[in-house]
């Protein structure tokens, strides 16, 4: 399985969903970087995604976005296959 890294903050609704959806998905481990309390995160994040909300999602090396891309990708059935590396 692919490696799941999001960036996230201590507190965001859209990162729990996200981490549910991965987890309903197989997914056990989540490497998560935390942008609130380290600036220097946070601005790999912006500089790695060109977006500045939370979640960012990447799996493998494949940027998916945020939650609702996570979804989308889901429901168009994507999601797997990226997580099993057959994307």
């Amino acid at each position: 399985m692919n490696k799941v890294t999001m960036y996230c903050t201590g507190y965001c609704p859209f990162c729990t969903r996200a981490e549910a959806l991965l987890a309903q998905r197989g997914v056990t481990e989540i490497e998560k970087i935390r942008i609130d309390t380290d600036p220097v995160q946070r601005q790999d994040m912006m500089e790695r995604t060109k977006r500045r909300t939370v979640p960012q999602i990447f799996i493998g090396q494949t940027h998916v976005g945020g939650y609702d891309d996570l979804a989308a990708l889901d429901r168009q059935g994507g999601l797997v296959a990226l997580l099993e590396g057959q994307a």
